[in-house]
């Protein structure tokens, strides 16, 4: 559905950079499949809205090819360069963007009563396809409301209408939950994600929010500095980062320090740290000796009450809880292994105070090796 190959685009620097050109997305390719929901994720200054905004004409890039369907809408080889009104893409802002003066009703309409008059819909079209489009997303008693007298919720629910209502091949929607609290932020990821699923809309959501990205996406491209870190389905990201960088971005990680010691069987391999030795996996052809990070998440990290009985179980080590923290669903602990210090994500039905002895075990399972560098 949509193809991104070799993006780059790059802004005039200020007078403090030494640079004259400041790289916001650096040779950037990712292909979407129809009815994927997409999400661009990372920092803040990562090129995720400028990537967006070049595949919504916002933005002109300096090279690359952008194409949605057999539609090819920038490529500076073949000299295309859509504009955004050409492009007929759906979008939502941050902001939203819906006009205040105008009820709900006539915000979705507006989109189609400005098009050319060659490609305008006759006005009981129109009417038919902006109610059509309400009911989706559940305004339809609210056609005639003020929009400035809707909550945060419903304008969210009407820029999304107003986007939909020109039935375009592909959505773009640029962090459009930050402006809401965070309960109701909650409630909408899975409205948008039924309406997306319902509807098999394809789109590419930019956000800064981990959970959100994990809660509503089909896949996840990781951004960083303008380019991409990695990309796979949520589970995938999560649970198997490929660089430090997305195990810690993406939720909260251990990173252990150790040494390739052997290669068992398959991505297994044996990994000795100065706490002990740990099995994780790797993906990666990892030589004997190589230095690696050891990624495993704290809902992965077991802890029992008292020292373990012997020190020589692979990824099964003894501590000391230094503090612990109730988070409703769960409770956490900071457990210290020697120079090391673990964090593990309990049920809370299981709190142990500070200074009491503990084993923990690791699961080898969920232990991902990273080369140290990456």
């Amino acid at each position: 559905m949509l193809q991104i190959d070799n993006l780059r685009k790059t802004f005039d620097g200020t007078k403090s950079e030494r640079r004259s050109r400041v790289v916001a997305v650096d040779d950037l390719s990712l292909r979407v499949e129809e009815g994927q929901m997409f999400t661009l994720l990372g920092p803040s200054g990562c090129g995720k809205t400028t990537t967006l905004r070049c595949v919504a004409g916002l933005e002109h890039p300096d090279r690359g090819e952008i194409v949605v369907g057999d539609r090819p809408l920038f490529s500076d080889k073949r000299g295309i360069r859509l504009a955004a009104n050409e492009r007929g893409l759906g979008m939502v802002f941050q902001s939203y963007a819906i006009w205040p003066h105008m009820n709900v009703l006539k915000n979705v309409a507006f989109p189609l009563e400005v098009l050319p008059r060659s490609k305008r819909l006759p006005k009981k079209e129109i009417r038919a396809r902006v109610e059509r489009v309400l009911a989706v997303v559940q305004l339809e008693k609210m056609a005639d409301r003020p929009a400035t007298n809707l909550s945060g919720g419903q304008q969210q629910r009407l820029a999304l209408a107003r986007a939909l209502v020109m039935e375009p091949p592909l959505l773009l929607l640029d962090e459009p939950l930050s402006n809401l609290d965070a309960k109701l932020r909650e409630e909408m990821r899975f409205e948008l994600k039924r309406l997306q699923r319902e509807l098999n809309i394809t789109a590419v959501y930019v956000t800064h929010d981990q959970v959100e990205a994990l809660a509503m996406s089909n896949r996840i491209a990781v951004m960083r500095d303008g380019r991409v870190e990695q990309v796979g389905r949520p589970r995938e990201i999560y649970e198997r980062p490929s660089s430090r960088f997305v195990a810690d971005f993406i939720g909260t990680s251990n990173f252990i320090d150790g040494t390739i010691e052997s290669h068992e069987t398959g991505d297994i391999y044996l990994v000795g740290t100065p706490q002990g030795r740990i099995r994780g996996s790797s993906s990666a052809d990892l030589p004997v000796g190589e230095k690696v990070a050891v990624s495993i998440r704290p809902e992965y990290v077991d802890v029992q009450k008292g020292a373990a009985p012997t020190s020589d179980v692979v990824g099964r080590w003894s501590g000391v809880v230094q503090t612990r923290a109730f988070l409703g669903e769960s409770v956490d602990h900071v457990i210290r292994v020697g120079e090391l210090e673990l964090r593990a994500r309990c049920h809370p039905s299981l709190s142990f105070p500070p200074d009491t002895e503990v084993t923990v075990t690791l699961q080898e399972k969920m232990c991902s090796l990273i080369p140290v560098g990456e």
